[in-house]
C-alpha cells in the first residue's frame, strides 16, 4: 500500500472496549432467509482487541441500522485464524454465522496448513471486501530505533525475538524479508493474535513485532511501545514521526493486509445481495469513515466479485512469496 493515511479525531475510547459485546438493534426487517429471531454471529477470527474489533463495530452498527436484529462479535483466534475461518466454512448458510475475516485466513494459510479444512474459494459466500490497513513495526521502548535493533540482531543472531500471528501470517513475512534484507536471525514466536503478542512485547519478553496499526496505536502514543518503522512508501499521517522502510533503505516492502465479510457457500442470492448493500450503508455512514480514518483503515473495492478477484489474485501472489520464504505446509 503506498498511501498516506489520515487521522483527524480523538477516538471516543479504545480497540479494548470495542472488543466488548456489543448488540446492534434497530427496528427494520432483514431480507428473505433472514433469522430475525436470533442474534447473528460476526465470527472474528483474531483475540478481542485488534483492529477487526473496530471493522465489526462498524458492522454491527450498520447491520443494526439496515436489518434490526442483534449482531454480536464472536471471537474464534487460533492457527493464523484459520480456527475461526473454519467454524464458517462449516456453518448452515441461513444467515445467523458471518465471517469477519482477513487476507491472512483466506490467502495465506493454504499455504501454511496442509489440512486446511476448508477451500477459500469453494467453501464461502464472498460478501465483500471492507478495509485495508496500515501497519508499524514496533518494539519494546528499551530499544530507541531500528538501526539500534540491527545491529543488535547481527551482533547476537537468534537472540532478538518477535511475534506474530501465526506461521505464513502477513506479520511473519513482513519480518522474514526485514531479516533478508539486513542479513538479521530473530527468534519467531507465533500467537492467537496481534493483542497477546504485543502484550509480551509490553512486558519485555519479546521484542518486536509488525503489526496492524489499530491495536498499537494507544500503546505508541503513550510511550508503551516504541514505533521504529512502517512498511510503506509514505509516511503515515497519523504518525508522521515514524520512518518508511524506504526511508530506512529498504523500499518496496509489499503489505497486503485486508478484510472482508463472508458467509458459508450457498447463502441465499437474496440474502448474500441484501449483505453486500447492507456493508456499503455500513462503511459509507460519516461515523464509520471517521473511526476508519483514526484506526489506519483504508477502504477497498466492494462487491462479492471485487472479494472473489482479490482472493485469486493474492493466491497466485502468496504461493511465490512462501516458496521464497521457504515456508513449506504443517
Amino acid at each position: 500500500m503506498t498511501r498516506s493515511y489520515a487521522s483527524r479525531r480523538k477516538l471516543l475510547g479504545t480497540a479494548a472496549v470495542l472488543a466488548m459485546p456489543f448488540l446492534a438493534k434497530a427496528q427494520g426487517k432483514g431480507p428473505e432467509g433472514w433469522p430475525n429471531s436470533r442474534s447473528v454471529s460476526l465470527v472474528i477470527p483474531f483475540t478481542p482487541g485488534g483492529g477487526t474489533d473496530v471493522i465489526a463495530r462498524i458492522l454491527q452498527d450498520g447491520f443494526g441500522e439496515s436489518f434490526g436484529g442483534s449482531f454480536v462479535m464472536d471471537h474464534k483466534p487460533g492457527a493464523s485464524t484459520t480456527v475461526g475461518v473454519r467454524y464458517v466454512a462449516r456453518a448452515r448458510p441461513d444467515g445467523a454465522t458471518l465471517l469477519v475475516g482477513s487476507n491472512s485466513g483466506f490467502t495465506q494459510a493454504p499455504f501454511a496448513y496442509r489440512n486446511l479444512g476448508y477451500d477459500p474459494l469453494a467453501d464461502f459466500t464472498h460478501i465483500s471486501l471492507l478495509y485495508a490497513s496500515a501497519y508499524l513495526l514496533v518494539a519494546h521502548p528499551r530499544w530507541g530505533s531500528f538501526e539500534q535493533v540491527i545491529e543488535a540482531a547481527k551482533r547476537e543472531p537468534g537472540k532478538l525475538s518477535y511475534g506474530t500471528w501465526g506461521l505464513g501470517s502477513t506479520a511473519h513475512l513482513l519480518m522474514l524479508e526485514m531479516n533478508e534484507r539486513t542479513g538479521t536471525e530473530m527468534l519467531h514466536v507465533p500467537f492467537g493474535g496481534p493483542v497477546p503478542a504485543l502484550t509480551e512485547i509490553l512486558a519485555g519478553r519479546v521484542d518486536m513485532m509488525f503489526t496492524t496499526f489499530a491495536p498499537a496505536r494507544a500503546h505508541v502514543l503513550e510511550g508503551r511501545l516504541r514505533a521504529l518503522a512502517a512498511p510503506h512508501d509514505e509516511q503515515l499521517a497519523a504518525m508522521p514521526q515514524v520512518p518508511t522502510t524506504g526511508e530506512l533503505g529498504l523500499p518496496g516492502f509489499l503489505v497486503s493486509a485486508w478484510w472482508g465479510l463472508a458467509g458459508p457457500a450457498n447463502l441465499s442470492p437474496p440474502l448474500s445481495a441484501a449483505l453486500e448493500q447492507a456493508v456499503a450503508g455500513a462503511v459509507g455512514r460519516p461515523a464509520a469513515q471517521r473511526l476508519a480514518e483514526e484506526f489506519g483503515l483504508l477502504p477497498l473495492p466492494l462487491g462479492q466479485e471485487a472479494m472473489r478477484t482479490r482472493i485469486r489474485r493474492d493466491l497466485a501472489q502468496n504461493e511465490m512469496l512462501m516458496r521464497k520464504a521457504g515456508i513449506t505446509p504443517e
